[in-house]
């Protein structure tokens, strides 16, 4: 089991999840079944990059203040490689995805993770 110690990264994380299950509610009522689909992958891509940061900063001790930025860095670098690559996976292996709902669950998520 993944725990993550910061509490703000939790907050952040659980809001994701949040959002996402909310516009797949909303995308399944206003296009089905492939609507709620690509709503939560869309969002659940960018919970597993935001998982990624979380583990990345968790991991690496931070001793002073370019340890940290270093962290950040490598954190920030993590999280976006792995978002294009489960955007890819998801694109090319599911061929019924509602590309405005999974692009915009997407955003909206990632946009959640940077406030």
């Amino acid at each position: 089991m993944i725990r993550i110690q910061s509490k703000p990264l939790r907050t952040v994380l659980v809001w994701q999840v949040v959002v996402t299950v909310i516009l797949a509610v909303i995308s399944g009522l206003l296009t089905g079944i492939h609507g709620t689909a690509s709503a939560a992958l869309g969002g659940s891509v960018s919970v597993v990059a935001g998982l990624a940061f979380a583990m990345v900063m968790q991991s690496s001790g931070m001793q002073s203040a370019d340890a940290t930025l270093v962290a950040a860095l490598r954190a920030e670098a993590t999280k976006v490689g792995i978002a294009v690559i489960l955007l890819w996976l998801v694109l090319a292996l599911y061929k019924d995805v509602v590309l405005i709902v999974f692009i915009g669950s997407f955003i909206l998520s990632i946009l959640v993770f940077s406030m």
